[in-house]
């Protein structure tokens, strides 16, 4: 029976914060582990170009993303591990499908539409100012990670359907040119994953300046949970848990039975105060371990970057042999 392959990627454009973990690096973690499906994670840091990063923010972010995933306990043994820049095949794969793809197609993206919408309502008389051609490619380049492990699944939010979309859509583009050779992904949406508020009571995001990085020093942890955004019901007021930060956090990293304790507390009037000290104790427990493993990985890098090549060697094996067989299909073949 054929496995089913399972990819997900990550972008090196800053460091992971609890959201981050919730909702993908813990789900990624476990996934790694199933021996049933072939499962494919990488540091999408190609991607990072579309945003124009520094440089240097880049590479530490690289190594703050590998480093969680690994300290996470992602099992490198069963699941491949790399990074997108090791794997040439990629953007030799991202041009081939440039020449399938229609220009229409990339003029309807999100992401370029917004830059296109921002300028518009700015009154830039360029629609297309500041834009740079590797946010406007960036779902080409999207193909390309998912088309060249042949994945059948990928989990991705909700936002990144349409990319799923333009995916599918590029790869039978090709295969009606040239045969079928590219096999067609599935989103895989998970509308229960959990998405956090960050501090001041919005989606927890780098771009908010309003997140709690996931192995922040001890300290640092308890005084950013301590800033998060609360109400003013006094102590002995009894408290609703819809649109409550704490209880949304405490809930994505506890059990039923704990989370149920917690609804009661909320309705008996626990002061914020202490819920803040609960919910810091409680996730402070749980990546305590995590945290000491990471803090050892930042400490040599040689050893993520080992575990990253790795995984470049056994994505290799597949990367090479299919790209092959695509350039021998579109006619970049060999004289003799």
């Amino acid at each position: 029976m054929t496995k089913e392959i399972h990819l997900t990627g990550i972008t090196t454009t800053g460091t992971p914060h609890i959201g981050n973990y919730v909702g993908a690096i813990r789900p990624s973690v476990e996934s790694s582990k199933d021996h049933s499906r072939d499962n494919f994670f990488f540091l999408a840091d190609y991607h990072s170009l579309a945003k124009a990063e520094d440089p240097d923010r880049i590479h530490r972010s690289g190594l703050e993303v590998a480093a969680t995933w690994l300290a996470c306990g992602m099992d490198t043994d069963n699941a491949c591990f790399y990074r997108q820049s090791d794997i040439p095949e990629i953007p030799e794969l991202t041009w081939i499908l440039n020449g399938v793809t229609a220009k229409g197609l990339m003029n309807r993206a999100h992401s370029y539409k917004a830059q296109v919408q921002a300028n518009e309502e700015n009154g830039s008389s360029d629609p297309d100012k500041g834009i740079i051609m590797a946010l406007y490619n960036y779902p080409i380049l999207m193909a390309a990670d998912i088309l060249m492990f042949k994945a059948n699944k990928v989990p991705v939010g909700r936002d990144q359907k349409q990319h799923m979309e333009m995916t599918r859509d590029i790869a039978q583009r090709f295969n009606h040119r040239y045969g079928d050779i590219l096999v067609l992904p599935e989103a895989d949406i998970d509308d229960n994953t959990a998405v956090l508020s960050g501090l001041d009571g919005r989606k927890m995001s780098k771009s908010y300046n309003n997140i709690i990085p996931l192995f922040a020093p001890e300290k640092k942890f308890r005084k950013l949970i301590m800033k998060i955004k609360t109400n003013s019901l006094e102590p002995g007021e009894p408290k609703g848990t819809e649109g409550s930060t704490l209880f949304e956090i405490y809930r994505a990293f506890a059990t039923e039975d704990e989370t149920k304790a917690v609804e009661k507390l909320y309705a008996d009037g626990i002061a914020w105060g202490e819920m803040k000290q609960m919910l810091f104790e409680y996730i402070n427990d749980h990546i305590k371990p995590a945290r000491e493993k990471y803090e050892s990985l930042i400490a040599d890098p040689s050893i993520v970057e080992k575990e990253l090549q790795r995984g470049a060697e056994k994505a290799r094996e597949i990367s090479k042999p299919y790209l092959a067989e695509i350039r021998h299909a579109i006619g970049i073949r060999r004289l003799g």
